[in-house]
């Protein structure tokens, strides 16, 4: 059993929640963990503590301040920022003495690693950027195309929710279900443990940065759009998905092309949580990596 140590870190008047796990005794970084969202936690990206057990890897999960173990009381929209979540980053790494890590982040944690790495690469031993746009138009539109593969009548009720604002219909629900159990979760309700605590817990910040649903980005994040600033990384750096996930090829090429120091590890029949499914071989990948660059 690994060893684990738990706690909180000052932020902004309140406190971020980490959790560590392992030991990691030949002196290697630590692998630090950016959870989706914005709004996710940290739950659903337990399976990869089996790198403790297996690789010897110590890992650093955190909740971002306002999700999770990390939640507030109810803020402004301006209190959520990309800048708020990269210093809160910085205080974390200052406050548990991470002078030189492993930067990993999933989804929307993919997107904050990019931004995080190009503002200051001190101390990036490597970038892991798994299943995350560059551009976020990219992404819709691929939502949009994976949306046209559903039965006609899962489609319309889709579009009618994205229409309404009404998500409560129980068509657009079990369209919405049909598109988790194809690209998102890679499996039928009842979800994993760790993913329905994350569902169950995601912060107000989710609507604040993205909006509504999964197919319309309506909140702050709509204009993301990093793919002119990639060519600057000069980390070592992974991407990961899996051929069913929701970040499909072209989402992933983006960053593949403008990354000079960049490769790319793709998980056979592994959708956005792709690491829930298949925990073994989404581990073996990035250990294979940060291996390599040690």
């Amino acid at each position: 059993m690994s060893k684990v140590a738990e706690g909180t870190v000052p932020y902004k008047g309140y406190k971020t929640y980490y959790k560590i796990v392992g030991e990691d005794k030949a002196g290697r970084p630590p692998l630090v963990m950016l959870h989706g969202g914005p709004g996710s936690t940290h739950f659903y990206l337990e399976p990869y503590e089996l790198m403790a057990e297996r690789y010897g890897r110590q890992l650093v999960f955190y909740d971002q301040i306002g999700c999770g173990l990390s939640a507030i009381p109810h803020q402004g929209d301006d209190f959520y920022s990309y800048e708020l979540w990269m210093d809160e980053l910085d205080a974390v790494r200052e406050a548990l003495g991470l002078a030189r890590i492993h930067l990993f982040g999933h989804s929307w944690g993919g997107m904050l690693a990019m931004m995080y790495a190009l503002r200051c690469s001190d101390g990036l031993q490597t970038l892991t950027v798994a299943a995350s746009p560059a551009n976020i138009n990219t992404w819709l539109l691929e939502a949009r195309r994976l949306v046209d593969y559903l039965p006609a009548d899962m489609q319309g009720a889709l579009w009618r929710a994205e229409e309404t604002g009404d998500y409560s219909d129980p068509a657009a629900q079990e369209a919405s279900d049909e598109y988790y159990r194809r690209h998102v979760t890679g499996c039928a309700r009842p979800w994993p443990e760790c993913i329905q605590k994350s569902f169950d817990m995601t912060g107000e910040c989710y609507g604040v940065m993205q909006g509504a649903s999964e197919f319309v980005v309506t909140g702050k994040m709509r204009d993301f759009d990093v793919t002119g600033e990639l060519h600057r990384l000069t980390v070592p750096t992974l991407l990961l998905s899996g051929t069913a996930d929701e970040a499909t090829a072209l989402v992933m090429k983006e960053s593949l092309d403008r990354i000079p120091t960049c490769e790319w590890a793709l998980i056979p029949g592994g959708a956005h949580m792709g690491h829930v499914q298949y925990p073994e071989e989404y581990a073996a990948a990035l250990e294979g990596f940060l291996v390599r660059h040690e």
